[in-house]
Order: C-alpha cells, then structure tokens, then sequence
C-alpha cells in the first residue's frame, strides 16, 4: 500500500499543497500573493485572508495534479512554524480539519526544517539527494544558518546571524534604491549588469561562525545618502553597479563562514536552502567553491528555494516513516530554532 503525504505551507505569504507518494513528488502547488507589493513588505492581516481564500483550491489542485483523492491520503504535513502566527493559524487549522475528517494522522513540519530537507524532494527515481552528514547553509529572509544534518531528526546549528539576515539585507537595500518588493530577485538582475568592483561596502569580523549583515547593510544606507548629497541621481545612474557590488560582498561574507565551516567539521558535502539560493550569484559561488575543494555540492531546484510545500511534504514523510505524529491539540508557533 503506497505512503501518501499530503504537504500544506502557509508560514508567510505563499499558500502551497504538494502531494509526495512513496518519497516521490506528485505535485507541487504554489499561490503567491501580489496583495503585498504595494506595502513594501508582507502585511500579516492580508497574507491572513489571502491563505483562507487559496487553501480550498490549492489543495483541490494538488490533489488533482497527483492523480489521489483525499482517501488515498496515509496523513496531512502542516507547516507548524516559525512564521506569521495568522498565517500558521490557516494551515493548521485546515491540516485538522481535513485530517479528523478523514481519520487519519496529522504531523507537524519545523518550516527551517523543510528548507534543509528540500534536497531529498524526488522528482524522479533517479534523482541525486545528500547522504548524511552534510553541511547546509540555510539562508532566507529571516535566517542565516550553517547547520550539521546528521540525520531528518538531528539537525545542530553551528553558526547563525546575530542581527539582520542576508534575505533581509537585500531586500532593505533593494528598498533603499528604490526597488520593488521583493527585492531579492532584482538585485540578482542588476547584479549581471553591473561591476562588483565598484563600491565596497563595510564587512563583518565576527568570531566563530556567526553571521551578521547589519554592518553592511548600515554601509550601504551611508553610502547612497553621501553620495546623493552630491549627485541626486547618484542611484538611478549606478543601480547596476550597486547592486553588483552589494551581492558580491553578502557572497563573500556568506562564503567566508562556510569555508571555515568545512574546515571545522571535516564535512566534504554542502547543501543550501532558502530563499537567498535562488540567487544566482550565490549559486554560481557555492558550487566554484566546491568545485575547488572538491566537494559535493547540492544546489536546489530554484522552484524549492521559495516557500514551498514539496519540502514539508518530504519532512512530514520522514517522520510518518518514523512513526512521529502530532497530537490535534498544538498550536502553531511563531519563532524557533533549527
């Protein structure tokens, strides 16, 4: 009889269902909220009534992609937290519903937890996953982690940011140069365009393997109000420039950690998660980097970089393969460590 686990993700604001039979992925369904861009920023009340509004038809869509129906389901993964509170709320609450209607299980997926385990999200037999131990470098608009991953269930973290994370560090610049949200991605276009060389912004000397991205950030702000002072159009004519030069530094602050990492641990196979892997640049630098030391490198599908369900139904197969259910009566959470 095969394993079915139907996935729902609802910590920010995309509301996502994934459907994953016998470890493979069936599908993966994703309804991103526009509502925001106007703001800046993710309104919490508004991401709120948009996953009410979007979880009925997602999961519907999802289960139509896989080829099941609700009675072929063997139990439901929900995003547990971290994340908007509100948000979580809607999953959860939904992941109940359908699973004491069906009489069957529910298990409680750590969001982090997802994103580091997106690299065993199996489209087809054949496809290439981590074995274990394996470094992963998790960056996102709220984290920046180096995190040991023995198994699904013993993850430790061994670095994180002390401040203000590399997702935040380029949206909030983005902000400043007058770019839309989410900032990320427009930063990564520029970037091709323009020269890394041309700006130098302050970096970190942070002991250990900590993070932090407040230093740069604050560099950065400084950097455009001086220059406006003398040139008000100073942004607008050295966008590309800027942009490049802001990327290269989160790199290589990124990276300096990571290689210290890889010395400490003796791990010889790094993976990354996060929003901040869709980046180009940093994928294109983790994968140089083992390259040059020969390391294995696991880069993920850009479409399970994202807040995704695919990665919370993997997680939520390993544990149904564990036998780790949650009671009914947990409440979501907003904040957490690995």
């Amino acid at each position: 009889m095969s394993t079915v686990i139907l996935g729902i993700e609802s910590s920010c604001d995309d509301t996502s269902a994934a459907v994953i039979a016998d470890g493979l992925l069936r599908s993966n369904v994703i309804a991103s909220q526009s509502v925001h861009e106007e703001y800046g920023g993710v309104v919490p009340e508004l991401a709120s009534r948009a996953h009410q509004q979007n979880i009925v038809p997602v999961v519907d869509a999802a289960l139509h992609r896989a080829g099941v129906t609700a009675a072929d389901l063997s139990a439901i993964a929900f995003t547990r937290g971290p994340g908007l509170i509100g948000s979580l709320l809607v999953g959860t609450s939904f992941a109940k519903g359908m699973a004491l209607g069906l009489g069957i299980p529910i298990i409680d997926v750590n969001h982090l937890h997802g994103h580091v385990l997106s690299h065993f999200v199996r489209e087809h037999e054949g496809d290439r996953v981590p074995a274990f131990p394996y470094l992963c470098l998790l960056i996102s608009g709220g984290n920046s982690q180096l995190i040991v991953v023995r198994s699904p269930e013993d993850m430790e973290i061994i670095g994180r940011t002390i401040d203000d994370a590399a997702g935040e560090a380029f949206d909030k610049c983005a902000k400043a140069m007058g770019l839309p949200y989410p900032g990320g991605p427009h930063i990564d276009r520029l970037a091709a365009e323009g020269d890394p060389d041309r700006f130098h912004f302050a970096r970190p000397h942070i002991a250990g393997l900590d993070y932090s991205f407040s230093g740069l950030k604050t560099s950065f702000l400084y950097t455009l109000r001086d220059c406006r002072k003398t040139d008000p159009d100073f942004v607008e004519k050295n966008r590309a420039d800027l942009a490049a030069s802001l990327q290269a530094t989160i790199i290589a602050i990124l990276l300096d950690k990571l290689a210290k990492a890889v010395d400490q641990t003796g791990i010889r196979t790094v993976a990354i998660g996060g929003g901040v892997s869709a980046n180009s640049g940093v994928r294109a630098a983790v994968e140089a980097f083992c390259a040059s030391r020969g390391i294995e490198a696991f880069i993920p599908a850009r479409k399970f970089t994202t807040d995704n369900a695919a990665m919370v139904a993997m997680a939520g197969y390993f544990k149904y393969m564990a036998g780790e259910f949650c009671p009914f009566d947990r409440t979501p959470y907003a904040r957490t460590e690995i």
